[in-house]
């Protein structure tokens, strides 16, 4: 339960200064976001979802 505090804190972490670091890239982005088609989002999420599977894997494999 404390990996995933963890990594949710670090997800919020890493928002907060690409939100911080660059607005109006960020509000570009989500704008681009919102006229993207849904499966494609859907996809673009599922390869995040299977990338990051495969970092934390790694990451707990190299320990």
């Amino acid at each position: 339960m404390t990996d995933l505090i963890t990594a949710l804190a670090l997800v919020l972490v890493i928002e907060g200064l690409a939100w911080a670091a660059f607005p109006e890239a960020m509000k570009r982005m989500m704008a681009q976001v919102l006229v993207m088609p849904p499966d494609l989002l859907r996809m673009v999420g599922l390869l995040m979802a299977v990338l990051g599977l495969g970092g934390v894997w790694l990451a707990r494999a190299a320990l």
